[in-house]
């Protein structure tokens, strides 16, 4: 059996022995308790300490006061909406407050902390340590054979890139990634250069957390998007969340949630964690809830394990089923079936052969808890489901989401008010640049636009998402990677493998806000070159800008910052953008990407005749509160062929565990964001200053001869290859017989590259087997 274990260095790179994993640390782990409900008076007080000590009070004051407000700067932390009409003065979380606090930072990187620390010397520090330093301020290079960055000019590294593109034998060699906190103006022009270029490698980070919630939508309802809008939530009768950590991922949803249970609202929650802002929200705007007088949310939660959605979702729709026959017309739809659905009489066979041994086995959950469910369900009058990478991220990632679809259809609960699907995503544009184009399978329409539109032919080839990226950067095939703005190491599966592929690269470039480990491991020659943020004013030749975002419910509205630049050396996304390609495609383009830059209602204004619903752009998007994009699944219309939502049929994923063995699944902690550590203690779970943890049933601690607080090796297993992640502390956590849970990107290393979703060829983050060796003791 192959072995890769996860390394403390690679004394082969050339740039130094760079570590490519967190450093390991010897801080003893703190228990706490796991709290009762989310937000209230903590929130606050943490919200307002990282906030001032990053940004000052006065600073801070005008940052918050204009976030997610109309005009204002739209938070680069979750895509969660605002409403639609009055907005409250304060219309931020937690996790929001931290997010602009942590951009709009006074703390400075320059070319001084490039010369005092080597690139191995970084990559040392742990990722919350590189986070802490401060905003990028200059184009820094790293060449060949070098220890350390130096300062470049932007014209030299725009003449760098442009030289190593030019060399390639086929623009294929290239790979262009996507952050999702990229604005549309950005977005739209960058998939423009990049299909000029030559290709359609346009990977981004929607191929690692919602693509399978893109492709199970398509494929059912005609739109790889939710159908619901925030106000629905205050009309819902049930509210089913699958698979998701509001509390902590999108904490402003608990405000609707909250809205949606004084309403009446019964809410069902299925999680392996039992997760706090699941339980009770306390309102920090409330006396009530900062008082501590929470406010219950969650009225039946059933803890399933992982990957136990679709046995549960299949056996609810099983139970709906029998109420049905036991009082016909009372629970199914039966009209909406007829006449917009199709394959009904075979999928509904097949859940009534369905044994129900093997529904309660495989979903963790008693045959009485699914009845409750399918009770509820069934007497519903307006059914909202959510979910979040709970459940995108497993093999059976589709067919889950789409047997959520079924569960719909049965009671025609799509296309009505107070009833639809909520896919909730994590990043604040992850939407809006797939909508704009940044897709490595671009539609054939949208291509015919782009070439009626600016006069050239694209490629129609389909490019590399991000595993296919990978690959083929660690098979030698790309040998340029250009990021605009994420962490792309950290972020990605297999992290020694991708380390690998990185290194093989002839040139590595992030667009970048703050330092982090993607800049550390990198190809032959690597480049980092700042950008302005979010918060900061965007100045351009005409003036003034201002670019725009689509949240999770297909709203797209303006965001404006307000705060000088961190340096006069920064550059917009837009300008970078246009800058290099300019650079690289000189007079073979006909595009005025100088204009463009200019003054952004330009590239709105070719939007406006790309992309449809986007028409009259720059007038719509000035509206306070912005517009709604089309949307024809939320009106009950699927386009699909036949315009019928398909029943579909799957068999239940089964899997078998070896003595010793469990199923992880990586997480979040409370003070994380994506890939950005803001801090180390896990507040809502009770856990304080040590990330490299797994949370174990005590029952499994105890089968496997450990005790809470060992040091363990956490090993996975797949198609004969060992990944070990090194010195994990053993806490003892109420979650499912035989499933352990470890944060990311610290657990990264474990996801194996070749371990994707069927059919969105997403990384199972959520689907790790591992077992577990005691730690060889450190020095």
């Amino acid at each position: 059996m192959a072995s890769i274990r996860e390394p403390e260095y690679d004394s082969n790179d050339s740039h130094g022995p760079v570590q490519s994993e967190p450093p390991i640390t010897n801080d003893p782990l703190d228990r706490g308790t796991i709290k009762d409900a989310a937000a209230g008076l903590p929130a606050v007080l943490s919200s307002m300490q990282y906030a001032w000590e990053e940004m000052g009070v006065a600073r801070s004051a005008i940052t918050l006061l204009s976030l997610n407000q109309a005009g204002g700067i739209v938070c680069p932390s979750c895509a969660w909406p605002e409403p639609d009409g009055h907005r409250p003065p304060v219309e931020f979380c937690e996790n929001g407050a931290r997010a602009v606090a942590d951009e709009a930072t006074l703390k400075r990187i320059t070319p001084e902390f490039f010369a005092r620390y080597s690139v191995a010397e970084l990559s040392e520090q742990s990722d919350y340590w590189l986070n802490k330093q401060g905003r990028l301020t200059e184009p820094m290079v790293l060449t060949r054979g070098a220890t350390h960055y130096r300062p470049i000019s932007w014209n030299d590294a725009f003449t760098l890139i442009a030289i190593e593109l030019r060399r390639l034998s086929s623009p294929n060699e290239a790979v262009f990634y996507t952050s999702g906190r990229t604005s549309n103006e950005a977005a739209f022009l960058y998939q423009l250069f990049v299909r000029q270029f030559g290709t359609n490698n346009l990977p981004d980070c929607s191929n690692m957390c919602h693509e399978s919630t893109s492709v199970a939508l398509a494929e059912s309802i005609g739109i790889g998007k939710g159908t619901v809008t925030l106000e629905d939530f205050a009309k819902a009768s049930t509210i089913l969340l699958l698979g998701q950590n509001p509390g902590t991922n999108h904490p402003r949803m608990l405000i609707a949630l909250q809205e949606a249970k004084r309403n009446g609202a019964t809410i069902i929650a299925a999680n392996p964690l039992p997760e706090t802002g699941l339980m009770a929200f306390n309102h920090p705007q409330e006396v009530r809830g900062m008082l501590g007088l929470s406010t219950k949310l969650t009225d039946l939660f059933l803890q399933v394990r992982i990957n136990g959605d679709m046995a549960l979702l299949k056996g609810i729709m099983k139970d709906m089923l029998e109420q049905e026959a036991a009082n016909p017309g009372t629970v199914l739809d039966h009209d909406f079936i007829a006449a917009q659905t199709s394959g009904f009489e075979a999928f509904a066979a097949a859940l009534r052969a369905m044994p129900w041994d093997e529904i309660v086995t495989e979903s963790g959950i008693a045959r009485e808890q699914i009845h409750e469910a399918a009770t509820i369900l069934a007497r519903s009058q307006g059914t909202i489901t959510c979910w979040a990478m709970g459940l995108t991220q497993h093999k059976n990632a589709v067919a889950t989401i789409q047997e959520i679809v079924h569960l719909h259809l049965l009671r025609g609960q799509i296309g009505k008010p107070g009833a639809g699907l909520c896919p909730v995503r994590g990043h604040s544009n992850v939407q809006g640049d797939r909508t704009m184009g940044i897709w490595e399978k671009p539609k054939p329409e949208f291509l015919d636009s782009l070439a009626a539109e600016f006069g050239f032919e694209p490629p129609r080839e389909h490019g590399y998402d991000t595993v296919k990226a990978i690959k083929a950067m660690h098979d030698g095939v790309v040998k340029v990677l250009f990021a605009l703005g994420g962490n792309f190491l950290s972020a990605t599966p297999d992290t020694t493998y991708t380390a690998e592929a990185l290194r093989r690269c002839r040139l590595t470039v992030q667009v970048s806000t703050k330092l982090n480990r993607a800049h550390l491991v990198t190809g032959e020659q690597a480049l980092i070159l700042p950008c302005l943020g979010r918060t900061e004013i965007d100045m351009q030749a005409s003036g003034p800008q201002f670019v725009s975002t689509e949240n999770s419910m297909g709203v797209v509205q303006r965001s404006q910052g307000k705060l000088a630049p961190g340096s006069p050396q920064l550059r917009s996304e837009v300008a970078i953008v246009a800058e290099l390609a300019q650079t690289v495609l000189g007079a073979r383009s006909t595009i005025p990407w100088a204009a463009l830059a200019a003054n952004y209602d330009q590239i709105r204004t070719h939007i406006s005749h790309v992309i449809p619903g986007c028409e009259n752009y720059n007038e719509r998007v000035r509206v306070a509160g912005g517009f709604y994009l089309p949307n024809a699944a939320r009106e009950g219309r699927f386009n699909i062929p036949g315009g019928r939502a398909p029943f579909l049929i799957y068999d239940l994923p089964r899997y078998e565990l070896a003595p010793g063995q469990l199923v992880m699944m990586t997480i979040r902690s409370h003070a994380q964001f994506n890939t950005t550590i803001y801090g180390l203690h896990d507040r809502y779970r009770g856990l304080y200053h040590e990330r490299r943890i797994v949370l174990m049933n005590i029952q499994d601690i105890q089968a496997s001869g450990l005790a809470a607080g060992d040091i363990v090796d956490l090993v996975s297993y797949f198609e004969g290859v060992e990944r070990v992640a090194a010195h994990f502390t053993v806490v003892d956590y109420p979650i499912p017989l035989r499933c352990a849970a470890t944060y990311f990107p610290e657990a990264n290393v474990l996801v194996p590259i070749e371990s994707v979703a069927e059919r969105s060829n997403t990384p199972t983050s959520k689907f790790v087997i591992i077992s577990l060796r005691r730690a060889v003791p450190t020095a």
